[in-house]
């Protein structure tokens, strides 16, 4: 974890990267070793139609009805296609789609970029108070929670640690989040109602803390009066609309929904119990963010004297510079770097982490765009196919960046194109140390005993009814593969998966000399 003191030439360097002069990280196009991925079928030698039959074996045990699966093999060495059925079809890919938005964000932004997240005084400084808000401003660092760094807490209090040296205790005005450096549409489309109170379905904003989800315990209070509500981790301000009554007799009986812009809990809590408890993804990250940073800065003793409030628009937002004759900017305090982007995108694509790969895609979005959306990202991700590939963009359908929306589509081809271009490009060992390793505990904890064991690398992908699986793998031989395998329809995921282990293990053992 980084936290800079900013001394005037950090300060002049960040308010140029808000005013849009941050550098884009371009990527080398080196050609790999072996040539250029291309559509040409491979050479009908005896071995390779051995393979191809008996891919189409595992594939069509899989059953028929509604089923549809794709997969292409290609050899990144040779570029000739091995496998092909069905590498056009447009299908859903869950969470293969994180092939694209990590590899978009890589593309455009470069494996070493750090996401910043900065504090700001909007007032001056006299007599150890701000005379005004301080800020909390993001932009889109998915990280700050305990996954990466020491603690949950570690970059606030390194912030409260940051204050103190600068003898500030007391700020006069509101603590406020700003996460107006991406958009206020948090929620993908696509993503199903049901889905919403899961921790899968966290928000995705600028400002992100402790990764949008909140546990929140509801306790008794006097008898006819409302329930007590506390946060872990603590919270001073969070918008939480509290409509639970403390009762003497009956059940007790909470409810916890989403509203507007706050987490509404209901119903009634009964005196001699425990209460409810419920961890579930909150409603606006950039106040959660605030309301967060309040606890742990008036646990250190440093006062805030106003509320909390967030930002959601870049209208609104203080940071970046006023118009002339308003008011000076706001002045930079500290600022916390992001691990890697490397290092981010091997968490999203080992964890299969929702918010970060959706954060990535919206970061994707404002490098190569301008703006941090879902869609802006979604062209970000056209623009690299169109850009580096013979694929048509028009193919793709990108409503997120996790493939948690059941409108995303892919076909295999495209897939595979992003596969051999990320190979050839700058960030080709980040991308790669991404993709979980087979038979790894801390991987992809599949393909066990078979040659795929720590060879093959790929990511999966599972939501209801879908199942894929796409990445690299070397043959017998040492020839470098890469392969997507897509199936949508399946009455249970598990038959495809058992197919996907089948096809990687086979790939494994593929000999041209056969």
């Amino acid at each position: 974890m980084r936290i800079l003191k900013v001394g005037p030439a950090l300060a002049a360097l960040f308010t140029a990267s808000l005013l849009g002069t941050a550098a884009f990280g371009q990527a080398s196009l080196a050609a790999p070793d072996g040539g250029a991925y291309s559509a040409v079928s491979g050479a009908r030698s005896a071995a390779v139609t051995r393979l191809r039959g008996d891919v189409d074996r595992i594939v069509r045990a899989m059953g028929g009805g509604a089923i549809r699966s794709a997969v292409l093999v290609v050899s990144l060495d040779r570029g000739d296609t091995l496998v092909s059925l069905d590498a056009d079809v447009r299908l859903a890919p869950a969470s293969n789609l994180k092939l694209y938005s990590t590899a978009a964000a890589l593309y455009f932004l470069g494996p070493e970029f750090r996401f910043s997240s900065s504090l700001l005084a909007d007032g001056p400084v006299r007599a150890g108070a701000i005379e005004g808000d301080l800020i909390l401003h993001g932009t889109g660092d998915p990280s700050i929670s305990g996954r990466m760094l020491p603690s949950t807490l570690s970059t606030f209090n390194a912030f409260a640690d940051t204050l103190l040296s600068l003898g500030v205790t007391r700020v006069r005005g509101n603590l406020v989040g700003d996460g107006s450096y991406f958009d206020e549409d948090w929620i993908g489309d696509g993503w199903q109602p049901g889905d919403r109170m899961e921790w899968y379905a966290a928000p995705v904003g600028a400002l992100s803390f402790a990764e949008n989800m909140v546990t929140l315990r509801v306790q008794p209070g006097e008898a006819g009066a409302l329930a007590r509500i506390t946060t872990s981790p603590a919270t001073r301000g969070m918008a939480i609309q509290n409509r639970v009554r403390t009762v003497t007799s009956g059940s007790t009986s909470v409810q916890f929904a989403h509203g507007d812009s706050t987490i509404v809990v209901t119903g009634q809590v009964r005196r001699g119990t425990s209460g409810a408890t419920r961890t579930m993804p909150v409603v606006d990250p950039a106040d959660y963010a605030a309301a967060a940073l309040r606890a742990v800065l008036e646990e250190r003793g440093i006062r805030i004297d106003g509320e909390v409030r967030s930002v959601r628009r870049a209208v609104d937002s203080r940071v970046g510079g006023s118009p002339a004759g308003v008011a000076p900017p706001p002045r930079l305090l500290a600022v916390h770097l992001s691990p890697t982007l490397a290092a981010i995108s091997e968490v999203t694509n080992h964890v299969s982490h929702n918010l970060f790969a959706d954060a990535l895609l919206k970061a994707a979005g404002r490098a190569a765009l301008g703006e941090g959306s879902f869609a802006a990202g979604g062209r970000a991700v056209q623009r690299l196919i169109d850009l580096e590939t013979v694929i048509d963009p028009a193919t793709l359908r990108v409503d997120d960046g996790s493939g948690l929306s059941r409108s995303n589509r892919v076909t295999a081809r495209a897939t595979i194109a992003l596969l051999e271009l990320m190979a050839r490009s700058g960030a080709w060992s980040a991308y790669y140390e991404s993709l979980p390793e087979a038979a790894d505990p801390r991987g992809l904890r599949r393909m066990y005993d078979t040659p795929a064991a720590r060879n093959l690398r790929a990511k999966t992908g599972t939501i209801r009814n879908v199942s894929a699986l796409s990445g690299y793998v070397r043959s017998a031989d040492g020839e470098r593969l890469m392969f997507s395998v897509i199936t949508n329809g399946i009455p249970t995921t598990a038959r495809a998966k058992d197919a996907e282990n089948q096809i990687g293990a086979r790939l494994a053992r593929f000999t041209r000399a056969e």
